[in-house]
């Protein structure tokens, strides 16, 4: 019922007139057909973002931060341990990735803006502040979904 809305709707407007003296739309008339062109965009949208993130990496992760604060990330700024930022070895400066904690199902956004871990086997190196929103104090096996 709902898929065949805007059709049916457009289909009415459509015919109804007809029947009528060729004239100009009436102002309810103009605003019955505005409202079904809206409504039948907004039940044939696209589905929910939630269904389009899709993991891109597991892995381990770690958090840097003391000896870093301060100093000049991969991408030219100025590393903040207290923002919620991230270190990878190949996704693009900017990009926003959603980091789960596999162990605890915490999540965090943070964005990507210096190269790294350099350190054997781990994907992903969070700023102390990310860490902590995930519950990370050493390593911890994550899952990296691109925003």
């Amino acid at each position: 019922m709902l898929n065949g809305f805007c059709c049916n709707a457009m289909w009415y407007i459509v015919h109804r007139n007809k029947e009528r003296k060729p004239e100009s739309m009436t102002k309810p008339s103009t605003a019955l057909a505005i409202t079904a062109l809206v409504l039948g965009g907004a039940l044939t949208a696209a589905p929910a973002a939630a269904d389009e993130i899709k993991p891109i990496q597991t892995g381990a992760a770690s958090w840097y931060g003391p000896g870093f604060h301060g100093k000049r990330t991969a991408n030219g700024e100025t590393f903040n341990t207290n923002d919620l930022t991230a270190a990878h070895k190949t996704l693009p400066f900017g990009t926003k990735v959603r980091v789960t904690n596999e162990k605890t199902g915490k999540s965090v956004v943070v964005r990507i803006n210096d190269r790294g871990p350099y350190a054997h086997g781990r994907v992903i190196d969070l700023s102390k502040a990310a860490a902590e929103a995930v519950g990370i104090a050493g390593t911890e096996k994550v899952t990296l979904a691109a925003l």
